[in-house]
């Protein structure tokens, strides 16, 4: 029995799950990033300054969020949930640029997106260049 994908052949989509966020204080300094929308989900984005310079960047960090408000039954929050996460799996995942933290924000819609639709919203929502959100006109208290 062979660990770590050695019979796979050269080319194969890696089984891989990719590197997850995991606390609330990582999901919200993702927030005050810059968002993408798309159909199926909002993705957000945020440019990681703590990462390590090694020279090849950290790889690409992803959170999920399905909220009840907008899916209300738990059965289809976690189908949603299942659906993303296999996408970004399945290579999707690798169009997220190193150093870089990613939230998926999921809408009803994901439910009801073809698989294929949703692997290509994910990977061109990846790939488009980053840029950073605009500074908010906030009057100055004194």
């Amino acid at each position: 029995m062979t660990t770590g994908g050695a019979d796979r052949p050269s080319g194969a989509i890696c089984d891989a799950a990719p590197v997850r966020l995991k606390t609330r204080k990582e999901f919200l300094a993702v927030a005050r990033g810059a968002r993408r929308h798309a159909g199926s989900f909002v993705l957000q984005i945020r440019t990681r300054r703590d990462a390590p310079g090694n020279g090849a960047g950290s790889p690409p960090r992803f959170g999920l969020t399905v909220a009840k408000k907008t899916v209300p039954l738990a059965v289809q929050r976690n189908r949603i949930r299942r659906r993303l996460r296999e996408a970004l799996r399945a290579g999707a995942a690798l169009s997220g640029a190193p150093d870089h933290d990613y939230v998926l924000i999921a809408r009803a819609e994901a439910l009801r997106t073809p698989f294929a639709r949703l692997r290509e919203e994910i990977a061109a929502a990846l790939a488009a260049p980053v840029r950073e959100p605009r500074p908010k006109n906030r009057p100055s208290h004194p």
